[in-house]
């Protein structure tokens, strides 16, 4: 596969790169939220909102001035002018955190793009039905082995993991990335990759988080969804090699893959 970054252009603007919304983090997760919001800009997306709960937006705001914060109650007009949107990362599985899915689902159109990952995931393995008969049809599921058991209901996955992508984008009409050792991509189209970069230096919590972001922002920049979903796990596990041979994988952490996202753009410009 062919790797081509979104074109930057000489006369343009902040929406020229997209909007992405992210609906993600709780009150004691709020570093899912940090983690998959500033990789989206990283990455190079004009905006992101970041619409979570009031002490995880203070927290959030406390470590970064480049995001947009989005009280609850304005997450209605936020998904209409959202380019991309990425839920689940740090959501929590509680009752608010299902009553702020309910709401993601009332309002958002079944053309939106959209990114799933973590307790986004495992909201829908409780009641896939309320997601499939929304009929979204430009989505990304981004499961580790145990969240893509639950999206099938079945004990392992581990045996046969294309397999399991292709029975995952076919129940929900996603491309799925399935995220292991060597992460395979499926697409509702039969398009198929498997990634060649990374290493168990990214076997690290908030590593997910980040490449939810890089995802989201790469499609915020008007990527192909199936494309954007694989230029952003090869620059992410290119991020873990950098950062591997500098640090050792030993020690690699979530904001050393967002420090690492300029010198993996560079090998691709």
């Amino acid at each position: 596969m062919e790797y081509k970054l979104p074109q930057r252009k000489e006369v343009s603007n902040k929406s020229t790169y997209g909007r992405v919304l992210n609906i993600s983090g709780s009150d004691y997760m709020s570093g899912a939220a940090y983690l998959s919001s500033v990789s989206a800009l990283k990455i190079g997306c004009g905006y992101c909102f970041l619409c979570s709960t009031e002490k995880c937006m203070n927290i959030v705001a406390s470590q970064t001035q480049n995001i947009v914060f989005v009280p609850y109650d304005k997450l209605e007009e936020n998904i209409k002018t959202a380019d991309v949107i990425e839920i689940g990362c740090g959501l929590g599985q509680n009752r608010q955190s299902n009553k702020i899915f309910e709401a993601f689902l009332k309002y958002t159109p079944a053309d939106k793009k959209i990114i799933v990952d973590a307790d986004g995931l495992n909201i829908i393995s409780q009641n896939p039905e309320k997601f499939i008969c929304k009929g979204f049809k430009n989505v990304v599921f981004t499961p580790h082995p145990k969240e893509a058991a639950r999206l099938l209901n079945v004990d392992n996955v581990l045996d046969n993991i294309e397999e399991a992508a292709k029975l995952i984008s076919e129940k929900y009409g996603c491309t799925t990335i399935l995220k292991t050792h060597n992460t395979f991509i499926y697409s509702p189209e039969n398009r198929t990759y498997t990634n060649t970069t990374g290493s168990n230096a990214l076997a690290k919590a908030g590593s997910g988080d980040v490449l939810t972001g890089m995802i989201s922002g790469l499609i915020a920049q008007g990527m192909d969804i199936f494309e954007g979903a694989c230029l952003g796990v090869y620059l992410h596990g290119l991020c873990g090699d950098i950062k591997a041979k500098e640090l050792t994988q030993y020690s690699v952490m979530a904001q050393d893959l967002i420090d690492a996202i300029p010198s993996a753009i560079k090998t691709l410009l």
